[in-house]
């Protein structure tokens, strides 16, 4: 009986211990400053998630070019009530979203002539101003 006790008394906060580690386990959402492709991230409010690089026309850093090109993203706005609502954004374009004015910030890595990106190398960075 004792024995039954003992171990009782050392599985017990074993236990506990392990299971508080699973509840705790999901990650944070990124704060839009560093974003995936297929991550969702919190930029100043709304809750967005790119999808797609639609375009990449962007002058390679290593080459010289008459038009710096532009890079579009297809984007979903996550809404409060679970909605999941399409939008593109255009590098260094305003876009209405919500109450306010939704941005592409910067996207990394430049863009060269002897590396071919692939969707997963993709980071977008976001801001939102809002409304009222």
């Amino acid at each position: 009986m004792q024995n039954i006790a003992r171990l009782a008394a050392v599985a017990l906060p074993s236990t506990l211990l392990l299971s508080a580690c699973v509840t705790t386990a999901s990650a944070p959402l990124s704060d839009g400053s560093d974003v995936a492709l297929g991550q969702k991230a919190y930029v100043d409010g709304p809750l967005v998630q790119p999808v797609e690089v639609i375009e990449d026309s962007r002058c390679p850093m290593n080459m010289r070019c008459v038009w710096a090109g532009r890079v579009r993203v297809k984007m979903i706005w996550i809404r409060g009530n679970g909605k999941k609502q399409p939008f593109e954004a255009t590098l260094g374009e305003p876009v209405p979203l919500a109450d306010g004015q939704f941005t592409l910030e910067s996207v990394r890595p430049e863009k060269r002539t002897d590396i071919a990106l692939k969707p997963s190398d993709y980071r977008f960075s976001f801001r939102f101003a809002g409304g009222l």
